[in-house]
């Protein structure tokens, strides 16, 4: 089983028990989140596929911690210009484990 659920503007290929990184989310570090923006569902070999969501899937998730990425370094030049800048930054993200996919009227389903 697994569904591929779209969140912080990004694409993600989840399955029940995985750990992701995904962009900063409003929440704290124990919190049961729900991911409702899923795109495509599979299920013992029959597979949903939203046009662009499906309605009645969502996945389970708990916020295990908050962190960031390390610096990326961005580097301005021009030649024989004297013209030298060096930029950065680091990308918060949140890590979550997926607890469960399936239907929101409650059967969800558990690994």
């Amino acid at each position: 089983m697994f569904a591929i659920v779209e969140t912080g503007g990004f694409q993600y290929r989840i399955e029940p028990g995985e750990e992701i990184e995904v962009p900063i989310l409003d929440a704290e570090v124990g919190d049961k989140i729900t991911l409702e923006r899923i795109l495509l569902w599979e299920n013992d070999g029959t597979r949903e596929v939203g046009r662009p969501t499906l309605e009645n899937v969502a996945a389970e998730a708990e916020v295990l911690a908050f962190g960031r990425y390390p610096k990326v370094l961005v580097q301005k030049f021009k030649r024989r210009k004297n013209y030298r800048r060096i930029l950065g930054h680091r990308t918060s993200y949140a890590r979550l484990r997926i607890l469960s996919i399936g239907k929101k009227d409650g059967a969800a389903t558990e690994e």
